[in-house]
């Protein structure tokens, strides 16, 4: 099971670092840009908020499959969610990514796939950099409001 496991989630890694999802920016939105000096990763991300609820999450991920897939499916998992939601998850994604104990009645969709990187603590970075970012753009929405 261990093995279909792992080969499952390797392939959603693969699939989300070839064929990105929101992966192109626009003209019209704010871009935050964060790099990952451990690994040469550089995320930008736009983020569109309408009433406190995440409409859309525009993404350019440049380097480590890691980064690339968790930035492919942090734009899919986020979108909906209010700015509450997504704060909350993110907290908890991070601690599911560290291996310490988070809310598991979370559904973190494709996400889930990264929970294995505990075993990993270099590639902590990796897993979380584009959740950080949006983070950051998160609370320059609530500061403007």
């Amino acid at each position: 099971m261990e093995i279909e496991e792992n080969t499952l989630y390797r392939e959603i890694i693969m699939e989300h670092s070839r064929y990105p999802q929101n992966a192109s920016l626009v003209d019209n939105l704010k871009k935050y840009n964060i790099k990952n000096p451990t690994c040469g990763d550089n995320i930008t991300v736009q983020v569109e908020i309408k009433n406190d609820v995440i409409i859309n999450i525009y993404q350019n991920s440049l380097g480590c499959s890691l980064s690339t897939s968790s930035s492919s499916i942090m734009s899919e998992l986020l979108k909906g969610k209010t700015v509450k939601e997504a704060k909350y998850l993110i907290k908890n994604y991070a601690q599911m990514v560290k291996g310490e104990p988070y809310d598991k009645t979370i559904d973190f969709g494709e996400a889930v796939v990264y929970a294995s990187v505990s075993s990993y603590p270099a590639r902590f970075k990796c897993a979380t950099v584009s959740f950080e970012v949006v983070l950051k753009a998160i609370e320059d929405y609530e500061k403007s409001k």
